[in-house]
């Protein structure tokens, strides 16, 4: 382990200290941990939904629905005010700490971001009418501005803000005299021309690129990637790689799982649905690996299986932020929500987390796949609700095969030793910082 350690205090130290004197990844950065009041709000809401619909459904506890159901609707409520908007507040974060870490008005680098954002979402969508699709224009699908729509605010977020920024200090600004005006008003005026260029120039990408590919780039993004994996099968390498998919999306900030639904659905959920069949009637169950075969093997604590990250950091971290960020977080985790954690350490874009990040998930999943079609442990069989916890989720979904909780746990220790070396990395990179005085942001 000490050579480990060594290793990566040699090469990936350096490769954070560099990308740490990287402004625009540390406003990046600082957008998502600015973030964590909401992220923490939605989360809550969507772990007490899915356990009051659970009880309903699963357990039939029909007057305990009835009795908690405002407390589901004022769930419904957050949750429309947080993750189903939260690339519009991620855009008004982004433009901002943009914006302040290349000292130009706040304000506008957040408004800049927002409307290059929204530019580059369809304002097309589809309606079912008859058993005819037909498009409705003028019209906004909500689902573009929940964490889907993440990558176009990153990417056209920076875009628009980052030739503000640049027209800005270039001062192609109007030239006029302060004397007597209020504040208000000379920030408007000095920042109307480079908020124009801004503006203008992101218009005038987005219409090159529908004019390209017939398509926004929202649309497109979804399209190219889910195209090539519709078609492929079941195999350990189409599982592997979704795996990897999943996590180098999520890495950089992009639910992988959103993204990825209807390839993940496409590929797994028939051939669950086929299991559960199959187990009703009697029969002898047909698939290795379906939908839920990584929710119960792999991704313990939400996509990643980072509630090995949080039992790890509990265990070894000395830091007390990382701790505090780890015990705040473990109570969602429990119930398979990880945006806390993956948005709070922050997990996305930090270079020391990224190779247990992808490579725990992996080595989880192959264990499982190769355990499963040796018929050591049943496949999945049975639905499970999403937030049902580590262990008892295996246990059920396994059709209550005990050995699924062994291969649970193996691969949770597994995971945590994984975590293990890179935590003692995070703790050392994040005093070297403290003793370096790096900046730290206020909020």
């Amino acid at each position: 382990m000490s050579r480990l350690v060594k290793w990566l205090e040699t090469y990936i130290l350096p490769l954070a200290t560099k990308l740490g004197q990287i402004r625009w990844l540390v406003a990046l950065r600082d957008t998502f941990i600015s973030l964590l009041p909401i992220t923490m709000a939605g989360s809550l809401a969507m772990l007490f939904s899915s356990l009051i619909k659970a009880a309903k459904l699963q357990l039939g506890w029909d007057n305990f629905y009835r009795i908690m159901k405002p407390l589901l609707l004022i769930d419904n409520l957050v949750w429309n005010g947080t993750f189903a908007l939260f690339a519009i507040y991620f855009a008004l974060s982004w433009g901002y700490h943009l914006a302040k870490t290349y000292e130009v008005n706040r304000f506008t680098g957040a408004t800049i971001a927002l409307v290059s954002f929204t530019m580059s979402i369809s304002d097309i969508s589809k309606l079912k009418l008859g058993g005819t699709l037909i498009d409705v224009k003028n019209i906004v699908d909500t689902s573009q501005f929940s964490t889907m729509g993440l990558f176009t605010a990153i990417v056209f977020g920076l875009l628009g803000t980052a030739i503000f920024i640049l027209t800005y200090r270039a001062r192609l600004t109007l030239k006029f005299s302060t004397n007597n005006m209020p504040h208000s008003e000379w920030v408007a005026f000095s920042t109307l021309i480079p908020s124009l260029i801004a503006v203008f120039s992101v218009a005038g990408i987005n219409y090159l690129f529908q004019g390209l590919t017939r398509t926004y780039f929202g649309n497109w993004l979804l399209t190219t990637i889910q195209s090539p994996l519709i078609k492929m099968g079941q195999g350990f390498g189409m599982v592997l790689l979704i795996t990897f998919l999943v996590q180098a999306f999520w890495f950089f900030g992009i639910n992988g799982i959103s993204v990825l639904t209807p390839v993940i659905d496409s590929l797994w959920l028939t051939p669950e649905n086929i299991n559960v069949t199959a187990v009703r009637t009697g029969n002898k169950i047909p698939y290795l690996w379906v939908r839920d075969s990584f929710n119960v093997f792999a991704w313990f604590g939400g996509a990643g299986g980072t509630l090995a990250l949080i039992i790890a950091i509990l265990v070894f971290s000395k830091r007390t932020d990382l701790r505090t960020v780890a015990k705040m977080a473990l109570a969602p985790a429990v119930f398979n929500i990880n945006e806390p954690v993956i948005f709070g350490l922050p997990v996305v874009f930090n270079p020391v987390y990224l190779i247990p990040f992808v490579i725990a998930p992996m080595v989880n999943v192959s264990l499982a796949y190769w355990v499963t079609k040796m018929g050591l442990v049943n496949p999945v069989q049975i639905f499970v609700p999403g937030v049902m916890p580590p262990f008892i989720n295996s246990f059920l979904a396994c059709n209550y095969d005990w050995r699924a909780i062994v291969l649970t746990l193996i691969n949770v220790v597994i995971a945590v030793l994984i975590w293990m070396p890179f935590v003692f990395a995070a703790d050392k990179i994040a005093q070297d910082n403290d003793q370096r005085n790096f900046y730290v942001p206020q909020y």
